[in-house]
């Protein structure tokens, strides 16, 4: 048990010194290059002045953690419930970085179009399915009770597509404030991590671990004034990491409590662009929602500490009934 508790500990505090260490040498590095922050034309004014900060810092906490828990435990690469869960991180962190080196090089805010993002997002979680359908248990198991639903898989794949998609994208609609993305996921990871321990899966704890210490050094440097943002690379690669955590834990209801701020960022883009292309009316004063807090005058970083404190709430009850679907 001790050597257990070694393995988590090393993994955090190499990740964490990675971080550290390497984000202001990326963080030149991007300068140099003059890869930063493309805002969009309808962005708030407040926000165009963040025009010059670097973006992709999220390829440092998903490749990083990927790095540290690999060199400190090989076998991992042998386990295949760790391999879905890295597999499911990288590959949308490549559809992230696309987006991102697009906008990039097209200095404006128009990286891969939506029907091209999704065809990426479909194709990818097809393949996920296919290498690991017998990894993930094709079930949804009803919280507080015994009854677990058995999908077939014609069923179960288009439900996981679904899931992959949404919260991938909602992720990204969270992205916008300093700090706020990254931690809101970094809490909303904590029950997962005690998912893990709780069913002593060793493998995957020190992997989530490593992903935690990843999250908490790159706020180091993205909390308010923020000296970069995480861009597609990071938001993409943490929605899909939930996913692939709900999917293989039969979490996927619990998920949607855990990932409640996401579900609400995303819901009420979707109903502000549901009413403004049927109604030509708003419902919201503007979205994704955590900006309509900024036009009512309260302070960015006081809306990132309220949406912090949500996502603690949403984070104890998701555990809970978790929990209950061990």
């Amino acid at each position: 048990m001790n050597s257990i508790y070694l393995l988590f500990t090393a993994g955090f505090l190499f990740t964490l010194a990675a971080m550290i260490l390497v984000m202001p040498v990326f963080i030149r590095y991007l300068k140099n290059r003059n890869i930063s922050q493309v805002t969009s034309d309808y962005a708030l004014e407040e926000f165009k002045k963040k025009e010059k900060t670097p973006i992709m810092g999220g390829l440092l906490f998903v490749i990083i953690p990927v790095i540290v828990t690999v060199l400190i435990r090989f076998p991992v690469l042998r386990n295949s419930r760790v391999l879905f869960v890295i597999l499911s991180y990288l590959l949308y962190c490549s559809v992230g970085f696309i987006d991102d080196s697009l906008i990039i090089r097209s200095h404006s805010n128009d990286g891969l179009s939506p029907k091209t993002r999704l065809i990426m997002e479909f194709c990818y979680t097809l393949i996920l399915f296919l290498l690991f359908r017998n990894v993930i248990p094709q079930q949804v198991t009803i919280p507080f009770t015994n009854v677990g639903i058995q999908l077939p898989w014609f069923v179960f794949l288009p439900f996981m597509i679904l899931l992959y998609m949404a919260e991938a994208n909602a992720v990204n609609f969270t992205d916008g404030m300093d700090g706020l993305c990254a931690g809101v996921s970094l809490i909303a990871l904590i029950p997962f991590i005690l998912f893990a321990l709780i069913g002593h899966d060793t493998n995957l704890s020190l992997f989530l671990i490593c992903i935690a210490a990843g999250l908490i050094g790159y706020l180091v440097f993205n909390h308010h004034p923020a000296k970069i943002f995480m861009g597609d690379s990071g938001s993409l690669a943490l929605g899909a990491l939930f996913s692939s955590l709900a999917s293989l834990t039969d979490k996927t209801i619990a998920l949607f409590v855990i990932g409640g701020v996401f579900v609400a960022e995303m819901f009420c883009v979707v109903v502000q662009q549901v009413s403004v292309r049927l109604f030509h009316k708003r419902v919201f004063t503007y979205t994704p929602i955590h900006y309509a807090f900024v036009i009512k005058g309260y302070k960015e970083t006081k809306i990132v500490y309220a949406f912090y404190l949500l996502q603690f709430v949403l984070s104890i009850i998701g555990f809970l009934i978790g929990i209950n679907t061990l």
